[in-house]
């Protein structure tokens, strides 16, 4: 805006009629006081001078608000950029390698029929689609940035997890949930571990548009980009016969997860009748796990037959894992409040953006039984996939045994029933694990061993889990569980 302008005219004489010329020319702009100062000795007669500064204080304002939403905007560009650029770089997305190849069948120990079963009648496997969904499974051109694949959380060389307490997204963002491993995923009922997702397929989908994971704005930018590739329009092509779409990519995907079935363990040649596969301390730990440890009580199919196979009896349950961190009474209530149980894109943000990722399975049911119930994970190769829980929170197996042994959860109103002290000595905890390391297929034996000689090292010098009074303790009595969510006050008119 001018210091002067046309309404001022007739305030001044033609004989200032170079002051008007000159004054036209000075604006506000950037330089405030001096151009009113400025105008001022432009235009020195006193009713001119008066009604051009008037303009000036009226316009001075609107000048600075302008101003601070500039700088505000500026400010906000300005952290985010920080932010980013203090990120942690990318890792490199891990290759495929060896430990990535489709699993044999004829592994000691896999159970053909319900691994022919998990095949869906509408999505076949053929050699084809299973090569071009392990390709696509190690492409970070799936994510927004290309930085980011299925394998940068999912590493065949850490049993496909990633070893870390919570998966790192694009531009170094950080979920809320620890990787579970894809591994013998075929055989879950749900998958995730609120069970969000109901098949491979659908599990498939989310990450890749999940802003601190794969980030691309929608499942149509992901499929857009795969399909500007001319060497993934023909595999589609042969693959599928038509052009590539949502439906396939996913498809294809899932498909190669599917062939990640892993067995051959130690523990599978000796339920197969080899008496030297696993050593005696071992074999008390499978006593112990399916008695005094009641770890069968979730890790098997039923309780009344013992399961060596699945380790999981495809259900939720709270096991007292970070609820007290949390007010989830509020969560509990914010989430009945805003999140629409029935889109699945909706649920998968908050279980992964947001404090309301404690309430588990009652992101999905709404259920009160199910606040902070979490899937029951298959234990095959758990050695490998440390740390533990579906936050990630402990580092070893001893810390998890701890855990349990203690019955953790004594201020946890939504605690499974399950859930009691132990009593478990410490050559009794060591029998579970040297157990659950008997589970750890042949492909990743050396890596094993080295994994349960640093857990071990670890577990004798810290074992922040371990209460040995609660461990030997009564069962204590919960506090009653109640949730009452009261409607936020209305607004006034």
């Amino acid at each position: 805006m001018l210091c002067y302008t046309a309404t001022e005219a007739p305030c001044l004489k033609r004989s200032e009629s170079r002051c008007e010329d000159r004054a036209r020319k000075v604006s506000v702009g950037r330089r405030g006081v001096g151009s009113l100062s400025k105008c001022r000795r432009l235009c020195p007669r006193k009713p001119c001078a008066a009604r051009v500064e008037r303009k000036l204080q009226v316009a001075n304002p609107v000048r600075d608000c302008i101003l601070g939403v500039f700088a505000l905007v500026l400010a906000a560009l300005v952290y985010k950029s920080t932010v980013e650029a203090q990120a942690p770089p990318a890792r490199p997305i891990p290759p495929a390698g060896p430990l990535a190849s489709p699993k044999s069948m004829k592994q000691v120990g896999v159970p053909v029929e319900a691994t022919r079963a998990a095949v869906p009648a509408d999505n076949s496997q053929t050699p084809g689609k299973i090569a071009l969904g392990e390709k696509l499974f190690f492409d970070g051109r799936l994510s927004v940035d290309g930085t980011v694949a299925c394998s940068t959380c999912h590493d065949p060389a850490l049993a496909f997890t990633d070893g870390k307490t919570v998966s790192i997204g694009i531009k170094g963002r950080a979920g809320q949930r620890n990787a579970p491993t894809i591994l013998n995923a075929l055989y879950n009922s749900a998958q995730f571990w609120d069970g969000r997702a109901k098949t491979l397929e659908e599990q498939v989908a989310l990450p890749i548009v999940n802003p601190s994971e794969m980030g691309q704005p929608s499942m149509d930018a992901a499929v857009a980009r795969i399909a500007a590739v001319p060497e993934y329009q023909q595999e589609f092509q042969r693959v599928f016969g038509r052009p590539i779409n949502l439906g396939d990519l996913v498809r294809a995907i899932a498909s190669y997860e599917r062939t990640q079935f892993s067995f051959d363990s130690p523990f599978d040649r000796f339920i197969a009748g080899d008496e030297n596969a696993i050593s005696d301390s071992a074999k008390r730990g499978w006593e112990l796990f399916n008695t005094k440890a009641r770890c069968n009580k979730c890790h098997a199919l039923s309780e009344e037959k013992r399961d060596p196979t699945f380790f999981m009896d495809k259900d939720f349950h709270n096991i007292g894992i970070g609820i007290i961190r949390h007010n989830v009474v509020a969560l509990a209530c914010q989430a009945e409040r805003e999140i629409n149980s029935g889109k699945i894109f909706e649920v998968d943000r908050a279980a992964i953006q947001s404090d309301t990722s404690v309430l588990g399975r009652f992101l999905i049911t709404k259920k009160t039984a199910d606040i902070a119930s979490f899937k029951t994970p298959g234990l095959r190769n758990v050695l490998i996939t440390a740390p533990y829980f579906h936050d990630g929170s402990q580092a070893t197996l001893w810390d998890v045994m701890d855990h349990y042994n203690k019955g953790d959860g004594i201020k946890n109103p939504w605690l499974d029933q399950d859930m009691q002290p132990l009593a478990l000595s410490e050559p009794e905890i060591d029998d579970v694990v040297a157990f659950l390391a008997t589970l750890t297929s042949a492909q990743y034996e050396q890596q094993g061993a080295r994994e349960l000689a640093r857990q071990r090292a670890l577990s004798r010098t810290d074992r922040p889990q371990r209460d040995t009074a609660r461990a030997f303790g009564p069962k204590p009595v919960q506090p009653k569980a109640s949730l009452s969510c009261a409607e936020p006050a209305a607004k006034p008119k």
